[in-house]
């Protein structure tokens, strides 16, 4: 999620490292072939530029794609939406649309069902705060953020055992976006940062707060949280945006 910044741009994921992300933790996506609409709740595995999905041998997704036999494939476009785990107003953090080529992999292990690859031709990842177009070969040289698998448990540990430590991190803020006395929740977390959401009844706005460094696991995500706390804690400087 791409925040408003000022003159320096804040460390954050690429676009492509976004759009890893979001495809390797979703387990629900629309996929548009043919004029139809279908509904997928299957894990996503992704491979560079390709993604894995599994569906039902019955399911009219599967029928169609080995209709169009095993030349050029179905060309088809993927809608992925991005929800806080964390309830807030306005949950859909971005919008992901990718557009490419569908075809029949394999069979799978249960005989019940197939697995399908999708080329991915190109994608599109929209945010309140802006739009990303990338290629195939972006996101073949990307990787999910090492935050991702684990950004659900930790904002929603965060938001339910630790309020406490949330009112500690609005000292790090500036007091003018703290008129209004929002109500402060975690909204998102990568590797650089946490993005907090300030939510008053006029509005929102989300203000991302950068680590020294960013952080490879969660043992030294635990570490960069700790660091920023100290930081509101004893007044030290830290980066917001």
């Amino acid at each position: 999620m791409s925040l408003p910044t000022g003159d320096t741009e804040a460390p954050e994921p690429t676009t492509a490292e976004r759009i890893h992300s979001l495809l390797s933790t979703t387990s629900s996506l629309a996929v548009r072939a043919l004029g139809e609409h279908h509904h997928l709740d299957t894990p996503v595995s992704v491979h560079g530029s390709r993604l894995r999905l599994r569906t039902a041998l019955d399911d009219p997704l599967t029928t169609a794609v080995a209709g169009a036999g095993a030349g050029d494939g179905l060309a088809v476009v993927l809608d992925v939406t991005d929800v806080s785990p964390v309830a807030v107003r306005d949950r859909v953090r971005a919008r992901l649309t990718l557009a490419g080529r569908l075809h029949l992999a394999h069979l799978a292990d249960d005989g019940l069902s197939v697995h399908l690859r999708v080329d991915v031709a190109h994608a599109v990842l929209a945010t309140p705060y802006g739009t990303g177009a990338v290629t195939a070969a972006d996101l073949a040289l990307a990787a999910p953020d090492p935050m991702a698998r684990h950004e659900a448990a930790m904002l929603t540990h965060f938001a339910d055992d630790h309020a406490e430590a949330l009112d500690i991190l609005t000292r790090l803020l500036d007091p003018a976006v703290l008129v209004h006395s929002p109500e402060v929740r975690p909204l998102a977390l990568d590797r650089h940062g946490l993005v907090l959401r300030l939510d008053h009844p006029h509005g929102h706005r989300d203000v991302r707060l950068v680590f020294p460094e960013p952080a490879r696991d969660t043992e030294e995500f635990g570490h960069r949280m700790h660091e920023l706390l100290a930081a509101a804690q004893y007044g030290l400087p830290v980066h917001r945006h």
